[in-house]
């Protein structure tokens, strides 16, 4: 069950160590980058991945004055073991991310000592680094879990292309542990249908009144749209957002509850000026809205709620 109603403060702070931060001790003051032609070969999102159900990434025509140009990248994408991001040029964070999950396949890989590099196919001064993280309750969160990528032969690789900062995000630490991860475990426990695989994007909500911390627009909501196969064989797709209200200014760190929605694809298009293209035609929620004219939108408080 999601707990909305705790408020946690920026206190009792801790220097974070080297070790803490799973820095190797070859690294030049804490900085480490991952070598452009490591990634060379690596199997990105597929659009193909789901049985006769094309998933193409979201279009950005709308938005494509923000996204972040990649040297050498097809349609400026940087492609990991099984999943994809794309950057925000003025924010510093990915757009959305795009994974490929294939539960069948799943691999155990341990989480190691948080190893989280610069990605070196993009300017370090493009991402957001350990800079807006030190001594604060903020989490490096992962946008892609670290788990979903995790199968097949090359898992090991996959889980440790989940910590480049490009698939980071500042969340406070309650947010990131407790409902977003509740919501995550619920969602792809019951939608591994067809082969247990499921396509999941992912993404935060810029605004712009998104209050400013260490140089950095911290985004107050996070969505996260889900498309996979039912048991009978029919395509589907299901939407969800993630907000809460927070005070940021020097001294103090406060969040105010957080409330988490299943909402309709059509509605995180219209947050994101993302264009999700035919996958709202296989989402209830984004159907209803077309035929009545009217928002549709759950609160979850316990899983019981989502409606798949």
């Amino acid at each position: 069950m999601i707990d909305l109603s705790y408020r946690p403060r920026l206190a009792d702070l801790r220097t974070l160590s080297p070790q803490s931060l799973g820095l190797l001790p070859f690294e030049r003051e804490g900085v480490r980058t991952s070598d452009a032609v490591a990634f060379q070969g690596r199997a990105g999102y597929d659009a193909d991945f789901l049985p006769s159900f094309a998933v193409p990434l979201p279009d950005t025509g709308a938005i494509a004055g923000d996204v972040l140009p990649v040297t050498g990248s097809d349609g400026d994408r940087l492609d990991y073991e099984h999943f994809s991001i794309l950057m925000s040029k003025s924010r510093r964070l990915a757009l959305f991310t795009a994974v490929n999950i294939d539960g069948s396949a799943s691999v155990s890989v341990p989480r190691g000592g948080d190893p989280w590099a610069f990605d070196g196919r993009i300017p370090e001064e493009a991402q957001a680094g350990d800079e807006l993280y030190a001594d604060n309750d903020f989490d490096r969160g992962h946008l892609v879990r670290r788990e979903d990528p995790n199968w097949g032969p090359t898992a090991s690789v996959a889980n440790r292309d989940t910590f480049h900062f490009t698939n980071c995000a500042p969340q406070l630490s309650v947010f990131n542990q407790r409902s977003w991860l509740s919501l995550e475990d619920y969602i792809l426990g019951n939608t591994r249908r067809v082969g247990e695989r499921a396509t999941v994007f992912t993404g935060p909500v810029f605004r712009g009144n998104d209050p400013v911390y260490r140089g950095v627009a911290i985004p107050l909501a996070y969505w996260k749209v889900v498309a996979f196969i039912h048991d009978d064989g029919r395509p589907s797709a299901s939407a969800y957002l993630i907000d809460h209200d927070v005070d940021l200014d020097a001294q103090s760190l406060l969040f105010g509850a957080f409330k988490t929605y299943q909402r309709s694809v059509l509605a995180i298009e219209g947050l994101t000026n993302l264009d999700f293209g035919s996958l709202r035609e296989f989402d209830g929620f984004s159907n209803e809205e077309k035929a009545t004219g009217d928002a549709v939108r759950v609160l979850i408080t316990e899983a019981e709620d989502i409606r798949l």
